[in-house]
């Protein structure tokens, strides 16, 4: 057994002798982390340059080098006998070097710095050109430059919350015995009933592909079209005369074979004459879908809960973590066109299971970055937020308000040392000011509204007895308002159906959905959290914008 795994790492070896030996890179992160202990240790380390200066009138270099592993840089010391300074000390360059780790003089505030005495790569910038300088852009700018400013602090920063919070919630619902289902991003059923959907067609793209076609090789005429069907004719009248005089067989077959060819332009010829420029039409004037590459309507999903309510039924608790896309053209800090959500379903599970559910979520997020992100939230409190750290732990540690919305209105409507921009009343949607108002003054931790009225709720809500109000809940948190909404869906047939139609919806792309309620029906909640919203929450940054890598808003695609 020892020789046959011997022979067969050399024969692997022998195969890869052509390639480059892999890069032993040590991540600064864990540099940083054991600092002076690690002093005397030889490493790789590859990064880009934040600063760079010579020093010693040229005779050597000091780099602030960051690799992504932490806000944190490491000081790099390269001697002008190792490589030209010039090269590696404008902001941006980034380098891959070998050196030995040393512990700096006394009175530095580094614990530990890279001594180099070999520079294995050098990507060079032009600093005339670079469009991150070193005095500090503002976020609004930085979206400007969509492909570089991951390489700035706050947006590397967030870029490790967000993948944290992903890591958490995976972890929080596996924990929990969720399965992680993926749904589709393209649907045929609008789920807010709001119609904002983006839609997806072939049908221009089609038309314009036939428009350019019929102008390289118009359509076939009519007398086209007999000639064609003429020489099919003749072919079958060559087929038949052959069979009458017993030719062989070989004859035969090539004559049938020539008989199909001239078929086989018929069709083609009949085919082309039906092409028409433009978008297909039906009689009644409207759009014909049935000629669209699905062969109906398809729309970018605005949320995987419908569909993720399938599995629901069947495997009893799943989730879906996906994007999801509005196409409301809204140009403020808390909307995107494209974001993501996190959307679990539990089936045997009321309002107050989901709930309960969706609080130990939000805190379990909270207490994991607190322990696994705490450098990039100490950066945020000292950038852009005091209170950020206060705030996860406030909602780690702390039991939800639960309170009805007509408690909510009552109270709100009581408020007299503050003019809301927003009339409350009994039946609107609670505004942003609202909801924050609650959290942050009112009980100054976060807060669970329930029984929202049924008209301002979507159709798959439950009704309750009153009729007037559905099973629906709302987590609002300090800083961002609403986190998270959810509700007890209606899992009755003939209610169901009626709130469809009373939202103006058709009943028929709503079939399948209606099915999970004719066969084997269960009482089932979930809920929705914003990703984005929830990187606000802990971030304490202002615009929804900087908390997504690509952000998309009315006029901005870039990448």
């Amino acid at each position: 057994m020892a020789e046959d795994a011997a022979a067969a790492a050399m024969a692997a070896a022998s195969l890869t002798d052509d390639l480059e030996p892999a890069t032993c890179r040590t991540r600064i992160r864990s540099i940083l982390a054991d600092g002076a202990a690690r002093a005397g240790e030889r490493v790789v380390v590859g990064g880009w340059v934040k600063t760079g200066r010579e020093q010693g009138k040229g005779s050597f270099a000091f780099l602030e080098l960051n690799d992504g592993s932490c806000v944190a840089n490491l000081q790099v010391l390269v001697d002008a006998s190792v490589h030209p300074l010039a090269p590696l000390t404008a902001t941006g360059t980034s380098v891959l070097v070998e050196g030995e780790l040393k512990k700096p003089p006394e009175g530095t505030k580094q614990r530990v710095e890279l001594r180099v005495d070999r520079v294995l790569e050098v990507g060079e910038v032009d600093p005339a050109a670079y469009p991150l300088p070193k005095t500090k852009l503002t976020l609004e700018n930085l979206r400007d430059v969509v492909h570089l400013r991951s390489r700035t602090n706050t947006i590397g920063a967030v870029a490790r919350i967000r993948h944290q919070l992903a890591c958490a919630t995976h972890r929080f619902f596996d924990e929990n015995g969720f399965l992680y289902v993926h749904t589709p991003i393209i649907t045929t059923s609008d789920c807010e009933g709001a119609g904002e959907m983006f839609q997806v067609t072939t049908l221009f793209s089609h038309a314009e592909k036939v428009e350019k076609e019929l102008e390289e090789n118009p359509a076939p005429s009519e007398s086209d079209i007999e000639a064609a069907r003429f020489v099919v004719k003749e072919k079958g009248d060559v087929v038949a005369q052959l069979k009458a005089a017993k030719a062989s067989k070989q004859e035969i077959t090539a004559a049938v074979a020539e008989l199909n060819k001239a078929k086989e332009n018929v069709s083609k010829l009949e085919e082309r004459s039906k092409l028409k420029p433009g978008i297909p039409y039906r009689d009644d004037g409207t759009v014909a879908y049935e000629n669209d590459f699905f062969k109906r309507q398809a729309f970018l999903t605005v949320s995987g809960q419908l569909q993720v309510e399938t599995y629901a039924c069947a495997l009893s608790s799943v989730y879906t973590f996906g994007p999801t896309f509005r196409a409301e053209n809204s140009h403020t800090s808390r909307h995107l066109a494209e974001f993501w959500m996190v959307e679990p379903e539990i089936a045997f599970a009321n309002l107050q299971d989901d709930m309960n559910c969706a609080e130990r979520y939000v805190q379990y997020l909270c207490k994991w970055l607190l322990e696994h992100c705490r450098e990039d939230m100490e950066f945020m409190v000292k950038n852009y937020d005091k209170t950020a750290i206060e705030r996860l732990e406030l909602v780690s540690l702390t039991p939800f308000q639960r309170i009805s919305y007509t408690k909510a209105v009552e109270l709100l409507k009581n408020i007299t040392d503050k003019k809301f921009e927003n009339k409350v009343e009994w039946g609107i949607d609670l505004a942003s000011e609202h909801e924050r108002y609650l959290t942050e003054v009112i009980f100054k931790k976060p807060v669970i509204v329930y029984n929202y009225p049924k008209e301002i709720k979507a159709f798959y809500m439950r009704l309750n007895d009153d009729q007037k109000t559905v099973a629906a809940m709302d987590v609002l948190v300090p800083k961002v308002g609403e986190l998270i909404g959810g509700s007890q869906r209606e899992e009755r047939l003939d209610l169901l159906k009626t709130r469809i139609l009373d939202a103006g919806l058709p009943l028929e792309p709503y079939e399948w959905y209606l099915d999970l309620r004719r066969f084997g029906s269960v009482k089932h909640s979930g809920f929705g959290l914003g990703f984005e919203r929830m990187i606000l929450f802990a971030t304490g940054l202002e615009n929804i914008r900087d908390v997504i890598p690509f952000p998309r808003y009315p006029g901005r695609a870039d990448l």
